[in-house]
């Protein structure tokens, strides 16, 4: 019998499952997010699920982690101080694909050096000035990116550049040819910068989290899901974080093919924070063509195709006082509910929501609470942040006594958004609590807060929803309709209608919204909808995508386990590596093929194909065994083009993809 353990760290809960025979799950179990050290809940959700199984940590032959770490952190702008060289590039050049907004006023120098297209070196690299400058930065950063013109078609540059550095500080060094061998030099530049931000991050995470599996007596060896929702080892994620980008979407979508065995569908994850949708095309998850796109960066990491939406559990509630009617909308930002804040200090929580309840006017933050984060350390803030920060504290309090005038509202968010602070408020879980579909934190709270938001006044001076029960209803409806403009975004996205619009123009547009639910019947017919199936992942997809299904007249599946479908797609995934290269034509008759060693020409087309996929083979299969595969298969793709000039067939360039698969290695019973 082997048993695999699988684990999840979301934005609210980490999740933890128990897979036996790689087919049955016999075990599953979720714990809090500890932020200020994620071990700490990933220790809570594996024991549960160990006591849960009532099996010994000693049989488990395989662990493997999915994280929102780094993603979390890119969106967020946290990650450690880098130095960035860029070699035969501009100083234009630190303005494109958001470079200069990456580096926040990290240290970069822009050195003669470089290639051309061929390959052949453009000018020589400047060592010199390379040394002065690592001699003034090499002790005040926490590691290096270099990245080279052309690199991908001669890495010398960045070679010679990362051992210089590694020689001169011992630091970590992020060349970019070995995170893509696509063109595009700034963008190459800017994957090894946030590549070279989130080694410390994600080595600290790793290494907490393998002592913590290994305190329960768990010592199978740890893989991690990369983007694209394959595994890796823990040694590799260590060297190359920014693949683990994504990793907890791409993990949801690999659990949920083996959830469900579906083949083509439209995979909808709600969590606490967001909502992510991605499509599953035969059997596997469509990959986005232009790199994954984190925040405001687009990088060069393979990554699953995902349309994120600030949209979940957790999600703001936002009153709407426009019109006669009023009404809500949700997020994009989460808060803290108030049913889960009122767990940590009961007694504070309810007194100050009773004291709002009897004032007759309602004040501007009714509802509202805030709190430190345990083990927050406030470094590089303001003096109003430093001021607003001293007087929150660590302990529950309502936001109306912090907050002096409204110019603090900004401080606060200030610090929300550095992970200093949470704030707490009225959200659709609260809203779920108060209609009796969840019964987990502390009902009585959410029904007092959602009675203090509903007697705000809409635009007939009428309270918006006087019971707390109708307000909940109110809610509820509003995330089953902002779920179904995010389905249907997606849907528009991925197929070609024609359109000048953009698919959330087409998704909001008035006559699809009235062709939904049952159409519209007049002198004109109109039946909208979406024909794809959707698979509905996370904790609370089974309270409110149902509702959803009516809407859009689809098949909604809701999988026994899809509440914990990251955490099973963390362990039940394949170790796949890709290894790209490219053979170019610098002359009639010549053949150059692009390696990490430097070009090498022949004269034959097939001599010099052969050469490159036999290089990539080896180079894949030594990098999938590196990330802890086993079994290995290799497959490899060419895709040549050709034009006609003068009659006769010319070769251009030709690309060739390798893929290196297995199954991940398991621990010796």
């Amino acid at each position: 019998m082997s048993l695999s353990l699988g684990v999840d760290t979301g934005g609210t809960y980490t999740d933890a499952v128990l897979i036996r025979d790689e087919s049955d799950v016999i075990a599953s179990a979720k714990a809090l997010t500890t932020r200020h050290d994620l071990a700490e809940g990933i220790g809570a959700a594996v024991s549960a699920v160990l006591s849960q199984a009532a099996v010994n940590p000693s049989d488990v032959t395989l662990a493997s982690l999915s994280t929102t770490l780094a993603t979390n952190a890119l969106v967020e702008g946290q990650g450690e101080r880098v130095g960035l060289i860029l070699i035969g590039f501009g100083a234009a050049d630190l303005e494109k694909h958001g470079l200069d907004e990456a580096l926040a006023g990290d240290p970069v120098v822009v050195l003669a050096g470089g290639h051309d297209y061929a390959g052949g070196e453009a000018a020589p690299m400047d060592e010199t000035t390379l040394r002065d400058w690592v001699g003034v930065h090499g002790t005040d950063v926490s590691g290096f990116a270099v990245a080279s013109q052309f690199a991908t078609r001669n890495p010398a540059h960045e070679q010679r550049a990362a051992a210089l550095v590694a020689e001169m500080t011992g630091r970590p060094v992020s060349a970019s040819h070995h995170l893509s061998a696509k063109l595009n030099g700034p963008k190459r530049a800017l994957t090894a910068l946030l590549n070279a931000r989130l080694i410390g991050m994600i080595d600290r995470l790793i290494s907490r989290a393998e002592a913590r599996l290994n305190a329960l007596g768990v010592t199978a060896p740890l893989m991690v899901v990369r983007g694209d929702g394959a595994l890796i080892s823990a040694a590799f994620a260590r060297e190359r974080p920014i693949e683990t980008i994504l990793s907890g979407p791409a993990a949801s979508i690999v659990g949920a093919r083996w959830l469900t065995k579906a083949d083509d569908a439209l995979v909808s994850d709600i969590g606490g924070t967001t909502t992510d949708v991605a499509v599953l095309r035969g059997g596997r998850p469509a990959i986005d063509p232009d790199g994954a796109q984190v925040g405001p960066f687009r990088t060069m990491v393979e990554a699953v195709a995902m349309r994120t939406f600030g949209l979940g559990g957790d999600s703001e509630v936002h009153f709407v006082s426009e019109g006669l009617q009023g009404g809500v909308t949700l997020g994009p930002k989460r808060l803290v509910p108030v049913s889960l804040m009122a767990l940590d200090d009961p007694e504070g929580v309810h007194a100050a929501l009773d004291a709002q309840l009897v004032r007759a006017v309602p004040g501007e933050h009714d509802g509202r609470f805030v709190r430190v984060l345990k083990g927050a350390e406030p470094v590089g803030l303001s003096d109003r942040e430093t001021a607003l920060f001293g007087r929150i504290g660590g302990e529950v309090t309502p936001l109306g006594d912090v907050l002096r005038n409204r110019i603090e509202i900004k401080a606060l968010r200030r610090l929300v958004t550095r992970g200093l602070v949470q704030v707490a408020g009225v959200t659709p879980s609260d809203a779920s609590h108060v209609l009796g579909k969840v019964d987990v934190w502390d009902q009585q709270a959410a029904e007092k807060a959602l009675r203090l938001f509903g007697r705000r006044r809409t635009g007939a001076g009428q309270m918006l929803a006087p019971e707390p029960l109708d307000l909940a209803k109110i809610i509820v409806d509003r995330l089953t309709h902002q779920t179904s403009l995010a389905l249907l975004e997606t849907g528009f996205a991925e197929e070609d209608l024609g359109f000048d619009l953009l698919p959330e123009q087409l998704a909001r547009h008035v006559l699809m919204q009235r062709g939904l639910n049952g159409g519209h019947r007049g002198l004109i017919r109109l039946e909208t909808g979406l024909a794809s199936a959707v698979i509905g992942l996370g904790a609370s997809a089974a309270s409110y995508y149902p509702a959803v299904a009516d809407r859009l007249g689809c098949a909604m599946k809701l999988p026994e386990h899809g509440g914990v479908a990251n955490a099973i797609g963390a362990v039940v995934g394949r170790v796949t590596i890709r290894r790209a290269g490219t053979v170019t034509a610098p002359s009639e008759g010549k053949y150059r093929v692009h390696l990490e060693m430097g070009p090498e020409d022949f004269l034959s087309e097939e001599e010099a194909l052969t050469r490159l996929e036999t290089h990539l083979s080896e180079l894949a299969r030594e990098d999938a065994e590196a990330a802890g595969a086993q079994s290995i298969r290799v497959r490899a793709e060419r895709d040549v083009t050709r034009a006609m000039a003068e009659a006769r067939e010319v070769f251009i360039e030709a690309t060739i993809t390798v893929e290196a698969s297995g199954r991940p290695r398991v621990a010796e019973g």
